[in-house]
C-alpha cells in the first residue's frame, strides 16, 4: 500500500471518529477518572491492609504512577471500538468491497485500526500531561526525554502486536461461527499476565521470568515501565527484539490462516 493511500485512510477514520466530541469527551474523562479512581482506592485498600511500605517493589505512590501509565498506554495500544471489524467483515459478507480495493486488507485495517487510535492520543497527551502536576511523582519514576522516546517506539510495537495478535482471532471466523469468546477470553488473558491487572513484579519470580518472554507484556507493563524511567537502555533494545519477533511469527500465522481460509470464504455472509 501506498503511504499516501495509508495516510488517507487513517485520516478519514480519526475524522469519523471525532465526529461527536463532545460525547467522546464526556466518555473520555469519566471512562478516565472511573478507571483510575478505582485503582487508586483499590491499592490504598491493599497497602493498608498488608501493613508494607512496598508490594512488588512500589509504594503506594508508585503503584499509582504505574497504573497512570498503564490505563494511558493501555489506550493507544488497543482499541475495543475496532475489535470484531475483521471477523465482522467475514460474517456479513463485507469483506467482498476490499477484495476489489487496489490495496491489501491487512494495511487498509491497519490504516482504519490507527485513525481510531488518534482521538486516544490527544487523551494520553491531555491527562498525561495534566497528572504530572497533580501527583507526587517517585524522583525515580518521573519520565525523562530518552525515557519518552524509548516510550513510544514500546507502545507502536505492542500496538502492532495487539493488532496482528487480534487479526489470526478474528480470521478464525472463516471456520467459526463467532469469535467473542474467544475476544473476550484473550483481553482476560491479556490484561492478568500482561500487567494490566497488577504488575508484573508482584508474581514470584519463578513466575515472572516465563511470564516475560511471553507476547502479553509489551501490550501494558513493558511500555508503561519505560514511560515511568524504569528500564534501562539495554532491557529496552532487548524487549524491543523479543516483541518484534512475536509480531514476526504471528504475522506468519495469520498469512497462512488468511490464505486458507479465503478459499471457504463465499462472499454472502452468514
Amino acid at each position: 500500500m501506498r503511504p499516501a493511500l495509508f495516510w488517507k485512510i487513517m485520516s478519514l477514520e480519526s475524522r469519523t471518529r471525532m465526529s461527536y466530541r463532545v460525547d467522546f469527551w464526556i466518555n473520555v474523562a469519566v471512562g478516565f477518572l472511573v478507571e483510575f479512581g478505582i485503582a487508586w482506592f483499590l491499592w490504598r485498600a491493599i497497602f493498608d491492609q498488608s501493613g508494607g511500605q512496598r508490594i512488588g517493589g512500589y509504594t503506594f505512590d508508585g503503584m499509582v504512577v504505574y497504573y497512570l501509565a498503564v490505563i494511558l498506554v493501555g489506550k493507544l495500544v488497543r482499541t475495543n471500538r475496532f475489535e470484531g471489524a475483521v471477523s465482522g467483515d467475514i460474517y456479513e459478507g463485507g469483506l467482498n468491497r476490499y477484495i476489489v480495493f487496489p490495496a491489501a486488507y491487512f494495511p487498509f485495517k491497519y490504516a482504519q485500526h490507527l485513525g481510531t487510535l488518534v482521538p486516544w492520543a490527544l487523551q494520553f497527551l491531555l491527562f498525561g500531561g495534566v497528572m504530572l502536576f497533580v501527583l507526587d511523582l517517585p524522583p525515580e519514576m518521573t519520565p525523562t526525554f530518552s525515557g519518552v522516546v524509548m516510550a513510544f517506539a514500546a507502545i507502536a510495537l505492542g500496538n502492532l502486536l495487539y493488532f496482528v495478535l487480534d487479526f489470526v482471532i478474528q480470521i478464525i471466523a472463516f471456520w467459526a461461527d463467532n469469535v467473542w469468546s474467544l475476544d473476550v477470553a484473550k483481553w482476560f488473558v491479556a490484561s492478568l499476565l500482561g500487567g494490566y491487572m497488577v504488575p508484573l513484579s508482584v508474581f514470584p519470580d519463578r513466575i515472572r521470568g516465563p511470564l516475560e518472554m511471553l507476547p502479553f507484556r509489551f501490550f501494558f507493563d513493558f511500555p508503561a515501565r519505560v514511560l515511568t524511567n524504569q528500564v534501562a537502555p539495554e532491557e529496552w533494545a532487548a524487549g524491543m527484539a523479543l516483541g518484534t519477533a512475536w509480531i514476526v511469527l504471528f504475522a506468519a500465522v495469520a498469512r497462512v490462516v488468511w490464505s486458507r481460509g479465503r478459499l471457504r470464504y463465499t462472499g454472502v455472509g452468514i
